[in-house]
């Protein structure tokens, strides 16, 4: 793949840690705006030059970085309904304010490969021992464009603070469905292997049918499809099982069909980016069905990330020092069987690239924050591919990109040249987002990894 260059163009510095970018347009106006919705819980646009505020619902949100500053909680969901611009309707992902729990396991634990008990643990006492409560709402912009909530459409409890998904609420143009992207729970290791159990609400990309009505404003607290309402269970549906944590979904339109983007961040090896245009999503209603008839689910044309069997391309590995030699890192596969039940059933990413690398025109990334196609022509030598973003290399992101192969078959990537001067700044690369065409690419950056650092955070546009 060539080489390309790229600039960066700030548009607006001094906020807080940027979770979402994207673009719609408001009623009444005829241009797009860019959209940013910050960690802690503000959602503010740009306007003839000035960041004006569309929502603050910082009150609402859970308290972040109580435990030394990094937090994986908080306002992680934004979305436009595409007919927002006649009906006025957003949704919103976020953890909630005053509902702090212990967690499902004591904060030290640690799996451990030679101990099998900790690699097959259950989540006992679900009600009592959760991390916190992350809540899917729509909300409407009324006519005196004051925003408004409208209505709960999940409420979900978390085993653990980490892997909720981030940029995690994007709608499907294919379907017109609310697709939420949803990590694993969290920990290491997915302790409780939820990402491929079929009734776990963790470790899945859940489409929403939004135009069906429920009837029920405040849903119940769940982990399970099962446990809720079944006019609930009827809106829903899993394209995707397997995930361990992810920057949301994207599409990308060629041909009459829908190329679908995901990034899966990688435990201790690899971070992985998918693409599939095929996919066979499963009712939950059909879930749970099989499961009380004890029948097996037909998962024919399912996608499965193959997390925690597969990390990416690879068996998921724990690495320790060699005893006789710590400086020489020993690697365990920890869930052999789990590998080989999902080595034939699971989709290969189309590009992945690695924790340590040591070849020149590579590098060795930290977690994947962003996936996002490109179609316009400002950047020639991107047309058409799709762009990704590194949390950092040392104390500064990354900018890359792939292409899908006419073959389906993976694919290599290559590094995008930076021209951009943060100085002995860090510069962490915490997200990535599109116009509504995807001929424009925004870049949120932030100065700290911790989510107390305010106003640190910096959105740039990329151009050549």
């Amino acid at each position: 793949m060539q080489k390309v260059k790229v600039r960066l163009r700030p548009l607006v510095s001094k906020i807080n840690l940027p979770t979402v970018l994207k673009t719609t347009i408001l009623p009444g106006e005829s241009i797009e705006r860019l959209f940013i919705a910050t960690q802690v819980g503000e959602i503010f646009y740009i306007g003839n030059g000035e960041i004006r505020t569309f929502l603050d619902i910082r009150p609402l949100v859970l308290k972040l970085g109580a435990d030394g500053g990094y937090d994986e909680r908080g306002l992680l969901g934004l979305a436009f309904h595409p007919k927002f611009y006649q009906n006025g309707l957003f949704y919103l992902h976020y953890s909630v304010a005053g509902t702090q729990g212990p967690g499902a396991l004591h904060k030290t634990f640690k799996p451990n490969p030679c101990d099998p008990k900790t690699l097959n643990l259950k989540w006992e006492n679900r009600e009592t021992q959760y991390d916190h409560i992350d809540t899917v709402e729509e909300w409407v912009l009324q006519s005196n464009a004051q925003p408004q909530k409208r209505r709960t459409l999940l409420n979900l409890r978390r085993p653990f603070s980490n892997h909720n998904g981030f940029n995690s609420l994007n709608f499907s143009p294919e379907t017109g469905r609310l697709v939420l992207t949803n990590g694993d729970g969290g920990s290491g290791f997915d302790p409780f292997n939820l990402s491929q159990d079929n009734l776990e609400i963790a470790g899945k990309i859940i489409e929403i049918d939004v135009e069906q009505n429920t009837n029920i404003n405040s849903p119940p607290l769940v982990t399970r499809f099962n446990e809720l309402p079944t006019t609930i269970q009827q809106t829903l549906s899993v394209m995707v099982k397997g995930v361990r944590n992810i920057p949301g979904i994207s599409f990308q339109k060629v041909y009459q069909q829908y190329i679908k983007y995901a990034g899966n961040v990688g435990q201790n090896l690899v971070e992985s980016i998918y693409s599939f245009v095929q996919y066979k999503p499963i009712p939950v209603s059909q879930i749970i069905q099989a499961s009380s008839m004890n029948s097996e689910l037909n998962e024919e044309g399912f996608i499965n990330f193959g997390w925690r069997g597969w990390e990416g391309a690879l068996p998921t590995s724990f690495i320790s020092p060699c005893t006789d030699q710590p400086k020489t890192d020993e690697k365990t596969i920890a869930f052999y069987n789990e590998s080989v039940s999902l080595s034939s059933n699971r989709l290969q990413p189309l590009t992945s690239y690695f924790h340590k690398d040591s070849r020149p025109d590579k590098f060795e990334g930290i977690a994947i924050t962003g996936v996002q196609p490109y179609m316009g022509n400002g950047i020639p030598g991107l047309t058409g591919s799709v762009v990704f973003t590194d949390l950092a290399q040392k104390s500064h992101g990354v900018l890359a990109y792939t292409k899908v192969r006419p073959d389906g078959k993976q694919n290599d990537y290559s590094v995008i040249q930076t021209e951009y001067d943060f100085g002995s700044q860090s510069s962490f690369y915490v997200s990535l987002g599109t116009n509504l065409n995807q001929t424009s690419l925004y870049l949120g950056v932030y100065g700290s990894m911790k989510v107390t650092d305010y106003n640190k955070g910096t959105i740039f546009e990329i151009i050549q």
